[in-house]
């Protein structure tokens, strides 16, 4: 089975079973919310719809984007990314990774951000089928097993 896979050059710090994604954060600046769609696929990580709800410092709205309910919706034509690369600082907050309805911090995987480790990268991978006794910063499933029901044991739901 195909997911995604937080950690950085290589190394998996977490693995979560989901075949879809939004990843969301708030500017530090503007202090508006960013979303982005993504599809994870096994040539990796394919961006849908980008949305924002406002313009600002390093925020420009690409040309053909649409304004609807409240913030501006586009979409860019870009390869799959594998891996996404991410800054995660202290000072900049947390990110967001919603799927089945539901958001989760990234520390509910990483814990909080640290300025030790200000980068953070996500990948398309095939998920470890079992981990005999899995951390609370592993994600991991038995074949068969709905990875929707796992959402409300995980820390921070």
């Amino acid at each position: 089975m195909i997911g995604l896979c937080l950690g950085l050059a290589g190394t998996v710090w977490a693995q979560v079973p989901t075949p879809a994604f939004t990843l969301a954060w708030t500017h530090t600046i503007e202090k508006v919310r960013w979303e982005e769609d993504y599809r994870v696929t096994p040539e990796g990580l394919v961006l849908g719809e980008a949305r924002v709800k406002g313009s600002g410092a390093g925020m420009e709205i690409p040309d053909g984007a649409q304004l609807r309910e409240g913030g501006w919706h586009y979409q860019r034509q870009l390869p799959p990314l594998q891996p996404l690369r991410l800054g995660r600082t202290p000072e900049a907050g947390d990110y967001q990774l919603c799927f089945n309805q539901h958001c989760h911090w990234m520390s509910t995987w990483l814990g909080p951000p640290q300025a030790s480790q200000p980068a953070l990268e996500l990948w398309s991978c095939e998920l470890a089928t079992y981990i005999a006794q899995p951390s609370a910063s592993q994600i991991a499933i038995k074949p068969g097993t709905d990875p929707s029901s796992l959402v409300a044991d995980w820390p921070g739901c």
